[in-house]
């Protein structure tokens, strides 16, 4: 069961894809969008992130953070980011395997990997909206927008 809207967000500690450690509580103060995806480098995540990238980003208020997950390792991140220009945060959840995933309940155990689950979490580090998406089915980015405006 992911975690539910009104709840605090739970906090972690992962890996971007430069080694870098980030933590969601060093976001305080700005709205996160937390998007956790299956896998790097297949066809739907990466359709999801370029738009992120191309469309998302670009006309996302100052306030905004963008924010990915997946169980991939930091070496994968790095050679995905790296290839297609991503900028924002790829956290790593490599190891423990999945336990960011797990504590928003959107780990996929037979699979051993993230569903497509997105919470939008504001400035105090609560969950105010989320969407927990099939792994085949594509996001609507364009509803993150509309979201982030509610709250503003």
């Amino acid at each position: 069961m992911a975690v539910e809207v009104g709840s605090p967000a739970p906090d972690f500690e992962l890996k971007d894809q430069h080694g870098a450690p980030v933590k969601l509580s060093d976001y305080r103060g700005k709205k996160v969008v937390l998007i956790f995806y299956p896998l790097a480098f297949s066809g739907v995540c990466h359709g999801e992130l370029c738009a992120i990238r191309d469309e998302f980003i670009a006309t996302a208020p100052e306030d905004v953070q963008v924010v990915t997950v997946s169980v991939d390792s930091m070496f994968t991140h790095r050679a995905w980011a790296d290839q297609e220009g991503y900028t924002f945060p790829l956290l790593s959840d490599f190891w423990p395997h999945g336990q960011v995933a797990q504590a928003y309940g959107v780990f996929d155990e037979e699979k051993g990997l993230a569903t497509r689950g997105t919470f939008i979490i504001d400035g105090e580090g609560v969950v105010r909206w989320s969407v927990v998406n099939p792994i085949p089915v594509a996001r609507d980015i364009a509803e993150y927008h509309k979201v982030l405006a509610e709250l503003s």
